[in-house]
């Protein structure tokens, strides 16, 4: 059987990534539609480029509804400068721009979720030509890629920089360092429940060093979740030799807060019911296994019973539902377990 041959990409990019200096521009995806017959997405892309050097893939609102990321790669691409850089930096801050300009985790043109769509299909939808051009065409410009979430509207986590456990131990090795430079609250071990089609599976079969982040959620950012997004970013930059220059003196240590695992699917609870749901645990606190992490209460009538949620191993609660009513199949609550 003759191999598959793809077509071309649709997206052009207004940049060269070749070309030594800053340059701001878009990957432009055409999109015709009713009120634009020839329009485009037009997705913002900052390259900062200083000879020869590896490069750094900077992606942010992968989820629409995700801001920790775009706030501080946005910020980036404004402030760097190539007299900064030692290397390449490509920076997408709004990765999945149609859901970023309506704020929800999927796009509203096709309802695609970015980061279950890889590797995409330049004949597909527009999220699926997305994925596409970036698993075709940046992912192997790339040596480092950092993708930064958050919890969206529907989660809040505890804030934590990632990496997974991954068959090569060598290129799992360059992940966790990565991840420790990024020195966020908390750094995790991940196990993902839904990995198929991720960006990060992408990155990583493709050999790349790939961190990914956790940072708050509800649907937007805090000065604090921000500012360990933006002072992250650096971190990591610096780590991999593309940022010169001392960090600078704000008494923050450049070091990884507490290691968390997610070992098994243990760590995560599952809502069986729909209706008002009741935190019992706060963000952060340890928990033991068997403690009770949150109830549901039915909502259609009184004087029911609510359906109880407990902790199936010891650690701390790295992340919970977060708005007050909750559906049947819905995530409410992940333990993490905390490393010696």
């Amino acid at each position: 059987m003759a191999p598959v041959t793809l077509a071309p990409s649709p997206i052009t990019p207004t940049v060269d990534f070749d070309r030594d200096g800053v340059q701001h521009g878009f990957l432009r995806l055409p999109y015709s539609r009713d009120d634009s017959a020839w329009g485009s997405v037009m997705i913002p892309v900052t390259v900062v480029r200083n000879g020869s050097g590896p490069t750094a893939l900077l992606t942010g609102a992968n989820h629409g509804d995700e801001y920790e990321g775009a706030v501080a790669l946005f910020d980036l691409a404004q402030t760097l400068t190539a007299d900064r850089v030692a290397g390449r930096v490509i920076i997408v801050p709004a990765m999945n721009y149609p859901a970023f300009q309506a704020g929800t985790r999927t796009s509203p043109i096709d309802k695609g979720n970015l980061n279950r769509s890889f590797p995409g299909r330049p004949d597909g939808t527009v999220t699926q030509k997305i994925a596409d051009y970036f698993a075709r065409e940046l992912l192997p410009l790339a040596d480092l890629v950092m993708d930064i979430h958050s919890g969206g509207r529907t989660l809040d986590f505890v804030p934590f920089a990632a990496a997974h456990i991954l068959p090569d131990k060598d290129q799992e090795a360059r992940c966790f360092a990565a991840v420790a430079a990024f020195a966020a609250p908390y750094s995790m071990r991940m196990l993902e429940i839904d990995a198929v089609g991720m960006y990060d599976t992408a990155a990583e079969e493709l050999g790349k060093t790939f961190v990914t982040t956790e940072l708050g959620g509800g649907g937007t950012g805090r000065a604090e979740t921000i500012a360990i997004a933006k002072r992250g970013v650096r971190n990591v930059l610096r780590h991999a030799g593309i940022l010169t220059g001392a960090p600078p003196a704000d008494g923050r240590p450049a070091e990884a807060g507490r290691w968390l695992d997610m070992p098994s699917a243990d760590c995560f609870r599952f809502a069986e019911d729909s209706g008002l749901i009741e935190a019992c645990v706060d963000l952060g606190q340890p928990v033991r296994k068997g403690d009770l992490l949150a109830r549901i209460h039915p909502i259609g009538r009184t004087g029911l019973a609510p359906s109880e949620y407990r902790a199936a191993l010891d650690g701390i609660l790295a992340a919970r539902h977060f708005p007050g009513l909750v559906k049947a199949g819905d995530c409410i609550a992940v333990v993490g377990t905390v490393e010696d």
